[in-house]
């Protein structure tokens, strides 16, 4: 198959937490968040450049606490400040936005992120981890925020299952065009 990109202005953003997580119903320490995983498999076939999506306040290290905060962020409709931005965002045409599905929906970075660039004309393909909500409302959510711009079908990747997902990943590329080929059946 090959793993020619079709559009070489495409970008990588993704928010991932690794640290302590939950996996198949167990709190484990990852080294690498899921969403981090998924991003580095997209961006490895795709050839884009990537972006990692950063609170300046960290989220606590221990995961129920975690979740506490995202929901209290998501009650608040916060707006958590971001450690960097892209400083090109002009020159992207396609933005694999990737995140985990907290509470439902994207966190809250991601409405901080999507709100700080604009994104008319662009496209954007969601692609999400989680542990049994799917995508959630966040294609919702992204068309809300983002008006102007195309939203492709999204991709959610169960977490437990991240580290073996290019299967996947490489079935969602190609379905999207941005691939050519369609992924063989191991």
């Amino acid at each position: 198959m090959s793993k020619k990109a079709r559009n070489d202005n495409s970008l990588v953003a993704y928010f991932s937490r690794k640290g302590k997580n939950i996996v198949g119903g167990a709190i484990i320490d990852l080294p690498a968040g899921n969403t981090e995983v998924v991003a580095q498999m997209i961006q490895e076939t795709v050839g884009s450049e990537s972006f990692r999506i950063e609170a300046v306040h960290p989220y606590p290290d221990d995961y129920r606490e975690t979740t506490e905060v995202a929901q209290e962020e998501l009650r608040d409709n916060a707006r958590p400040e971001l450690t960097a931005r892209v400083e090109n965002m002009e020159v992207y045409d396609v933005i694999f936005l990737g995140y985990p599905i907290w509470w439902g929906t994207m966190p809250m970075s991601l409405f901080t992120f999507l709100e700080a660039y604009d994104f008319s004309g662009k496209t954007i393909a969601p692609f999400c981890t989680h542990e049994g909500s799917g995508l959630g409302r966040s294609l919702d959510d992204i068309k809300v925020l983002c008006p102007h711009s195309t939203v492709l079908d999204g991709l959610a990747i169960l977490g437990s299952e991240a580290k073996e997902a290019q299967h996947e990943v490489l079935e969602w590329l190609s379905k999207l065009g941005v691939i050519e080929g369609a992924p063989k059946s191991t």
